[in-house]
């Protein structure tokens, strides 16, 4: 059963500055340069390339043309030639080129400034820094203290504050092994002159008390003092960069309204005809709009719930399923095309091998792509979904991978043949990754959500945004794949927090298989509560396959 998880990633010439003008209506395609740290022969080589596609990806919100390189690459004049550089300090005391660092200390471009290494301009004094800026760098803050098996959790600047928001940093820590899974070190930058520099957001030590500035602004120059895309979260600050970008740009949203999206999940020819009537009802009462993410060809190769006997049903001997589709269509439902099989070959992977259960495009034992990965072996499987569909007279708006997970290959197709997926999505640092190899240059894999629409990702994709979860319950005694919880409490929260960007989205998924009676949850009366608690936070529900 898929599950609502934690998203990681392992994953600057005069003393008076020009005021940045005034937000406005975006006309013309942004330009937009973005630089991280690339040190050659190195385990961490490429981590900032994974940091550096998850801000392409939000980017790619806005009406942009994103340049990518490493800052090695940098030239002379290039910050020149964007409306905005974006330079991701991601591997500690790396030194960018010297002309980027000149260049940086006179342009009047808008520069954002991400965590490590602002002492290599700060504190040179040939790039006069302090005069320029009204600001100082004071270095870096970690955690409190060591942490240890008495005092597992010492503290370190984990709250962001931001639009009456507490938005804390994620941290865990493991007495056994003595690890740490966190990114607790921040940049700690002064403001020298307030009539020039000013700070935008703050950050808290969630132990001591103490405040530091988290973003700081001077004119064009803005520092961030941490990497907001390591370890995120949907109540973390990450919604901040999501949502600063807008000023960062200069840039107005095209809409401010909050927007509301639901889905049915992994709905195939074993859904219950009774459940998807159930919740279609509903939805249909409330006038809700609503997507139906649907598997085309269902397969249980090992008969693991058919007594043992393989089986595979085609849309064509899926009576039940194409009732639930009809009815649904006719009450306001949309069709996604969620993956072909939902599952991989005959084996498991990595549950049960049986479609709604299993990645189709990612072999999860091994955390790899499958033996067959190539852009035509997916094409292929995309198409004879589709034309399953056709087949039978339906039309899916867009596409969904399976548990949010395809290899880079088998991204390349799909905005070839869908305007649109609706998902988060997994992203890595080459076509070929490999995630285990203890090698110079290994690979990263980012996973990222939105809290918006994103026009097009770094796969080329249109993203519509899930960003709430969805539902769990622990029945552990049936599934031992189900183990946890999650409930509609946590996906309110989420919703409330993501209330702080403009013009941001409330997306859910619901598996109508928690209607079951012999799961024994209360999963109409949840899946209610959300959609009352999103309703009076002000989201107005719209349809997934018209909205822009």
């Amino acid at each position: 059963m898929k599950s609502a998880i934690r998203l990681l990633v392992l994953v600057l010439a005069c003393l008076l500055l020009p005021a940045s003008p005034p937000a406005l209506a975006q006309t013309e395609p942004l330009r937009a340069l973005v630089l991280y740290d690339a040190p050659p022969d190195n385990l961490y080589t490429k981590l900032g390339k994974a940091y550096a596609i998850m801000l392409r990806n939000l980017l790619g919100h806005f009406d942009s043309e994103v340049t990518m390189l490493p800052v090695e690459s940098y030239t002379a004049g290039m910050v020149e030639g964007h409306d905005a550089v974006f330079y991701l300090g991601g591997y500690y005391d790396n030194l960018p080129p010297t002309a980027f660092l000149s260049d940086v200390s006179q342009t009047t471009k808008t520069v954002v400034w991400f965590k490590y290494n602002l002492w290599h301009l700060a504190w040179n004094p040939q790039y006069d820094f302090a005069n320029r800026f009204g600001l100082s760098f004071n270095g870096l803050r970690g955690l409190n203290a060591a942490p240890t098996g008495e005092n597992p959790a010492p503290g370190f600047f984990d709250t962001v504050l931001y639009k009456g928001k507490s938005m804390v940093k994620y941290y865990s820590y493991d007495a056994s092994t003595g690890t740490v899974s966190a990114d607790p070190e921040v940049g700690e930058i002064g403001i020298l002159d307030p009539a020039r520099a000013e700070r935008l957001v703050t950050i808290r030590n969630g132990v001591s008390g103490e405040e530091l500035p988290y973003i700081v602004r001077s004119g064009n120059f803005w520092y961030v003092a941490d990497m907001p895309f390591s370890y995120i979260g949907p109540r973390d600050r990450y919604l901040v960069i999501c949502d600063i970008l807008y000023d960062m740009l200069g840039v107005t949203p095209a809409t401010e309204q909050l927007r509301a999206l639901v889905r049915l999940e992994d709905v195939s020819a074993i859904t219950a005809l009774d459940n998807m009537q159930a919740l279609t009802d509903e939805l249909y009462s409330r006038q809700i709009p609503f997507s139906i993410a649907t598997i085309p060809l269902y397969r249980d190769p090992a008969g693991l719930y058919n007594g043992g006997v393989p089986m595979e049903v085609p849309l064509s001997l899926a009576s039940d399923l194409r009732s639930a589709l009809d009815y649904a269509l006719a009450r306001g439902g949309k069709i996604v095309m969620h993956g072909y099989t939902h599952q991989y070959g005959e084996v498991a992977n990595p549950h049960t091998g049986v479609s709604g259960d299993d990645y189709e495009f990612w072999y999860w034992p091994e955390n790899r792509p499958v033996d067959e990965d190539s852009e035509a072996w997916a094409q292929q499987r995309l198409e004879a979904g589709l034309a399953e569909f056709d087949l039978h007279g339906y039309t899916p708006f867009a596409w969904e991978a399976p548990h949010y997970q395809s290899s880079p290959k088998s991204m390349k197709p799909v905005p070839q043949l869908f305007d649109t997926t609706f998902q988060r999505a997994v992203y890595y640092t080459s076509d070929t990754p490999q995630l285990n190899a203890n090698v110079a240059e290994k690979d990263f894999a980012a996973g990222q959500f939105y809290p918006y629409i994103i026009r097009a990702d770094y796969h080329g994709q249109r993203v519509l945004p899930e960003n709430l979860g969805n539902i769990e319950y622990d029945i552990s005694h049936i599934d031992p794949t189900s183990n946890f919880n999650y409930t509609w409490e946590d996906l309110c929260t989420n919703a409330d927090y993501a209330r702080v960007v403009r013009g941001a989205f409330a997306s859910f998924f619901f598996h109508p298989f928690w209607l079951e009676p012999s799961l024994g949850t209360p999963g109409m009366q949840d899946f209610r509560r959300v959609l009352d608690c999103v309703t009076a936070l002000g989201y107005t529900w719209v349809d997934a396959s018209t909205v822009q």
